[in-house]
């Protein structure tokens, strides 16, 4: 379980308190963190398996369920192509898109960093990846996705919120 103390608060009365091995996303810290994840990530596309891993890495942002990404030497990228746009995170720099190659839209399934910020050159090429988009499991348990198009969270049993991007939080 992950417990963070950050400049002194508390987690909100309307925050989810957490029970036995939970973590609540309001007890993350801002600015977001990178930490070990330890536990196996696969990304499938039907039977078609996209990542898997056992050396991935979790941003860890108040408010937010947890991002995780995934080092290039355990993805496939024989079905992963880059697609047009790019966005601009606060904390991390400048995401690039990436979409399966044999997709008739060329919607973006993930994102990489070819370039972030100092505090996080450690994810430098990791692929983070859409649970709205793609399956995404966590030691065997089906992602659920953080609300919101844009947000990329991974939602397990073991995260509580509300979390930013559900409705009624866009002033978070």
């Amino acid at each position: 379980m992950v417990m963070w103390q950050h400049q002194g608060q508390q987690r909100p009365a309307f925050a989810q308190a957490p029970g036995p091995g939970q973590e609540s996303v309001w007890d993350y810290p801002r600015p977001p963190i990178i930490v070990p994840c330890g536990k196996r990530i696969e990304v499938r596309a039907g039977e078609r398996v996209i990542a898997r891993s056992d050396n991935c890495v979790r941003v860890l942002e108040t408010a937010s369920p947890p991002t995780f990404y995934i080092p290039p030497q355990d993805i496939d990228s024989q079905h992963l192509v880059p697609v047009s746009g790019h966005s601009r995170c606060e904390w991390k720099g400048t995401a690039l898109y990436v979409a399966l190659a044999d997709s008739p839209t060329f919607t973006a399934v993930g994102w990489s960093y070819p370039e972030p910020t100092i505090e996080f050159a450690a994810i430098r090429h990791w692929v983070g990846f859409y649970p709205s988009r793609i399956a995404c499991f966590v030691d065997g348990e089906r992602v659920r996705a953080q609300a919101g198009g844009f947000y990329g969270g991974w939602i397990t049993d073991e995260i509580v919120g509300p979390f930013k991007g559900d409705p009624g939080t866009a002033g978070w």
